[in-house]
C-alpha cells in the first residue's frame, strides 16, 4: 500500500491498473512559485515533484510510502503549463502542432528507509494538427487541467508520427519503475 500523494485521476487510474494498492491524499503546492526559479523543464519538474513530496509527509508522514509526481510539457526548453483559458490552450498546442514534444514526469518516492527520485522523459513527433479538429477539442474542455493541454491518450493520439518512451510517464506516472523501487506493493 501506498500514499499517491495526487488528486490527478489520470495518476489513480495508472496505479489501479498496474494493481499496485493506494490510498490517494492530494497535497497543497504552489507549482507556480517554482517557475520562475527554474528555466530549465527537467530541473522544474524535479524540484516540484519533491516539493509535492515534502508537503505529503508534513502532512501524512511516512507510516505507509508516500509517492509524489510532476509533469511538464516541453517543446524544446520552453515549459508548457497548464492553459489558463481557450486562447492560451489554442496557443500551447499550436506550439506542438508538428513538432517534437517531451513529456517529461519526475516522480518521487518515500519510505521510512529513504527517497528515490526517478525522472523519465517521453517524446512524441506530432503531425501538424487539424484546425477544425483542433477548435472543435478546445471547445471540448477536455485540455483543462492537462500539462499542456496534451492528452497523449486522446485528442493527440491521432497525431503522433513518433514516439519514444513510456506512454505511464506522458500520462504522469512511471508505474513500471515504480514497481521496481516499490517494496510490498
Amino acid at each position: 500500500m501506498i500514499r499517491l500523494a495526487s488528486g490527478s485521476e489520470t495518476r489513480a487510474k495508472l496505479l489501479r491498473e498496474a494493481g499496485i494498492e493506494f490510498i490517494q491524499s492530494p497535497v497543497d503546492f504552489d507549482e507556480e512559485k517554482l517557475l520562475s526559479k527554474f528555466s530549465n523543464p527537467k530541473n522544474f519538474v524535479c524540484a516540484v515533484a519533491k516539493g509535492k513530496l515534502e508537503a505529503a509527509i508534513r502532512k501524512y508522514g511516512l507510516d505507509i510510502p508516500i509517492v509524489a509526481a510532476d509533469t511538464v510539457v516541453a517543446v524544446g526548453d520552453e515549459i508548457l503549463r497548464k492553459a489558463k483559458d481557450e486562447k492560451d490552450a489554442l496557443r500551447i498546442l499550436h506550439k506542438q502542432s508538428g513538432n517534437k514534444v517531451d513529456i517529461i514526469t519526475c516522480m518521487v518516492y518515500a519510505d521510512k528507509e529513504g527517497v528515490i527520485e526517478d525522472l523519465d522523459t517521453t517524446s512524441y513527433i506530432f503531425a501538424p494538427f487539424d484546425e477544425e479538429d483542433l477548435h472543435n477539442y478546445i471547445e471540448s474542455g477536455e485540455w483543462r487541467g492537462k500539462a499542456g493541454a496534451c492528452m497523449v491518450e486522446g485528442f493527440c493520439k491521432k497525431y503522433i508520427k513518433e514516439v519514444k518512451g513510456r506512454e505511464s510517464t506522458a500520462m504522469g506516472l512511471q508505474v513500471e519503475r515504480l514497481k521496481e523501487i516499490a517494496k510490498d506493493i
